[in-house]
């Protein structure tokens, strides 16, 4: 019997007018991997089919139909299918604020929440994922902001961690790295060499490399590129042509853009400005 072929792939990333913050992606995978990444905020997922490869820093994890992910701002981790025939997903990319908003309301505790688990078996908070998704599609912003705030304060409340209090003292190695970062965005398009990085902060290359890598997950190079790519989609927000967005940012032309923004986002970036410009559901079609 010949083998079925599975479903085409398919991607949409959008973001609601009514619901800032949050970004949403449903996808269908197969072929596509997302390299290693970060987020500036949380990954909250749902898988819906097949098995989704994880890549984290502690190993590889595997999210099966009714499971969902959570991944903590700044947390490098690859995706993947963890079958031939793929996986499809909704995705909630909340923001910090947004998270700890619900944290402080909820538990009175005030900071960054963090989630303690990575992969769960909970059918329960898969199915308000897939809720949430249902009423931003139909438009309805009261129900899906209703239904993520529930949500998020479930998630926190059974798998959350005590939030980092601010103001907590950094040691030597995180305040280089913390201002080798800072000077590696404002010159996002013309960086300099990890020795002039070096000898700009009073330290040594592999010093600086491995505090980098303590503090961020990734070596500067590979943040760097993770960083234009969020900057090319706050670029893109505003209405920045790709083309435009990939010189600014320091790609060599968009084409090098596409490449990296697809591995990180899920989407190219013409089909995240096109999104990026609507303001309620079209009607378009996507089934996972």
């Amino acid at each position: 019997m010949a083998r079925r072929e599975p479903a085409p792939e398919q991607a949409r990333h959008w973001q609601h007018p009514q619901l800032p913050g949050v970004d949403l992606l449903r996808a269908r995978y197969v072929s596509h991997t997302f390299s290693r990444h970060s987020h500036d905020g949380y990954v909250i997922a749902a898988v819906t089919k097949g098995v989704e490869g994880i890549g984290m820093p502690g190993g590889d994890l595997r999210a099966g139909a009714g499971g969902v992910v959570l991944i903590n701002p700044e947390t490098p981790h690859s995706a993947y299918a963890g079958t031939e025939d793929g996986w499809s997903y909704r995705v909630l990319y909340p923001s910090i604020d947004v998270v700890a908003a619900v944290a402080a309301e909820t538990t009175g505790r005030n900071g960054t929440p963090a989630f303690t688990d990575t992969v769960l078996d909970d059918p329960d908070c898969a199915r308000q994922i897939a809720d949430i998704h249902a009423a931003a599609e139909r438009d309805n912003a009261l129900a899906a902001d209703t239904l993520l705030r529930v949500a998020v304060a479930g998630l926190l409340r059974r798998y959350g961690a005590d939030p980092v209090p601010p103001g907590a003292l950094p040691s030597a190695g995180a305040l280089a790295a913390g201002r080798a970062r800072e000077l590696l965005v404002e010159r996002i398009a013309c960086p300099p060499t990890l020795d002039q990085l070096a000898a700009e902060l009073g330290t040594k290359p592999f010093a600086l490399l491995r505090a980098f890598k303590s503090a961020y997950g990734l070596p500067p190079h590979a943040w760097l590129t993770g960083e234009r790519v969020r900057a090319a989609r706050r670029m893109l927000d505003t209405g920045t042509p790709p083309a435009e967005a990939a010189l600014a940012v320091g790609f060599t032309d968009q084409p090098h853009l596409n490449r990296h923004f697809t591995r990180i986002v899920g989407v190219p970036p013409g089909a995240y400005r096109r999104e990026r410009a609507r303001t309620y559901k079209t009607g378009e079609d996507l089934a996972p």
